[in-house]
């Protein structure tokens, strides 16, 4: 094993133990407290009766207090994950919350965790399941964060500094309790990590699980978008191919069709149980909008998100409380604009040859300087071979990337680190994500929504 793969296997292993360690560190931290203070939430004891279930008898369990402290546990969006977790989707409000955690806790409740229900009690094991998954997951997606910051900034000491900085973020609370953040961060990280690496087909399905954790999973389509952008473009004006082009933009669109198909799904499962079967004067509004929405309606409708709406005076502790999260993501888009203004505000198409090529997944293939043999050798080659030689094209710059080498055989025109075209689309999101939560969402979500991005 070489000193650069070595020293990776070393980051990523102290990166676990780190991100693991992190996560007892915080739950010790939440005992304490809640050992001290009463919880600010009271709704933890609110558990009536599944509407499936007429009656249902008192369970028997031989551990109580255990369980009771588990289920004390389960406030604020917990409430609703555990409720969908043990009756399905109930009530209208519920549906705001999406199902892919729900799904992955009832399964762990029914499967491993299953022989722990006598003793503590179903309810009580369906949040230790959630606990559990989500603290597995923000590992896994530690693990996922490193990976991709090495590719990106080609540094390894700067991505494993920035790992440990992300194991202990200021949102930490939210991704080690029954909060949809961690399966986010996870399918998210994991499926940037994936594209970068070549393998669309597998980040499709990631983004789309993101998808089915959190509404703005579906924002990862962007990267997509972003790819397709420029092929077509060098399709249409550089190749001067047209098929070629019409090509282009059909898998793009089509691989971004796949990542929104399951929040669409989830808002026809919606449609389907709340509207179907009702009088017109029975159903509510989001029912006869054009356009029936069930997570946008109650969005708006129960929790007040909409643009502007959240900019009132009594709201000023919040937007304090988000302050530092949004404060250091408009420093960081500055401060990159001040170092490529005109591969931020051209969206990468006035980037040099050889930064494109440091970037070549997101950025198409085949533009830097090279002989008319090398061109002539591509086309006379079959479109299958041409396909595996960008791949084995892409799979030599990650690794390149993710032995932390230098520039190499690239001009030094190609900046590495933050500076770096690599880090254009990640810029986008970002800025797209801040605004989204100073001006339309609850300003405090942006302490974990932005986080993540």
């Amino acid at each position: 094993m070489s000193t650069s793969n070595f020293q990776k296997s070393n980051h990523v292993y102290i990166i676990v133990k780190t991100a693991a360690c992190s996560r007892l560190f915080l739950l010790a931290l939440t005992i304490f407290w809640r050992s001290l203070f009463e919880p600010y939430d009271t709704s933890a004891p609110f558990n009536p009766n599944c509407l499936s279930l007429e009656s249902q008898p008192a369970e028997t369990v031989l551990w109580p207090r255990i369980g009771s402290a588990i289920e004390d546990s389960i406030v604020w969006d917990a409430v609703f994950f555990v409720r969908i977790a043990l009756c399905g989707y109930e009530y209208e409000q519920s549906y705001a919350f999406l199902p892919l955690l729900p799904i992955c806790i009832s399964f762990l409740s029914r499967t491993v965790f299953a022989p722990l229900v006598p003793l503590i009690g179903r309810r009580a094991v369906l949040g230790l399941s959630g606990y559990v998954l989500n603290n597995i997951a923000f590992v896994l997606a530690a693990v996922y964060f490193y990976k991709l910051s090495v590719i990106i900034l080609k540094d390894k000491e700067a991505a494993f500094r920035a790992s440990i900085l992300f194991c202990f973020n200021p949102a930490s609370i939210f991704y080690s309790s029954i909060y949809s953040e961690s399966l986010y961060a996870l399918f998210s990280l994991g499926g940037v990590y994936h594209i970068i690496s070549g393998s669309n087909n597998i980040a499709v399905l990631w983004f789309a699980l993101s998808g089915s954790a959190r509404s703005n999973g579906v924002l990862n389509a962007g990267y997509f978008c972003f790819q397709t952008m420029h092929e077509a473009y060098q399709a249409i004006f550089l190749k001067k191919h047209a098929y070629l082009s019409m090509q282009v933009l059909f898998v793009g669109a089509l691989r971004c069709l796949c990542i929104f198909v399951p929040f669409v799904a989830f808002q026809a499962y919606g449609y389907y149980n709340i509207c179907l079967g009702h009088l017109p004067d029975e159903m509510s509004p989001w029912c006869k909008a054009r356009v029936p929405l069930v997570y946008n309606y109650l969005q708006s409708h129960y929790w007040g998100v909409g643009f502007l709406r959240y900019f009132q005076l009594k709201q000023l502790p919040n937007f304090l409380l988000a302050s530092p999260i949004l404060s250091l993501a408009v420093c960081s888009i500055i401060h990159y604009v001040k170092l490529q203004p005109e591969i931020f505000f051209s969206l990468g198409f006035r980037a040099s040859p050889e930064e494109k090529n440091s970037a070549a997944v997101l950025f198409p293939l085949g533009i830097d300087k090279r002989s008319k043999t090398d061109e002539f050798s591509e086309k006379s080659i079959p479109k299958t071979e041409e396909k595996n030689h960008n791949l084995r094209r892409r799979k030599q710059l990650q690794g390149e990337a993710s032995a932390a080498s230098p520039i190499g055989n690239e001009s030094s025109s190609a900046r590495p680190g933050y500076s770096s075209a690599f880090v254009l689309p990640f810029v986008l999101h970002l800025g797209f994500m801040a605004a989204t939560a100073f001006f339309v969402m609850h300003v405090q979500v942006s302490k974990y929504s932005v986080n993540t991005t």
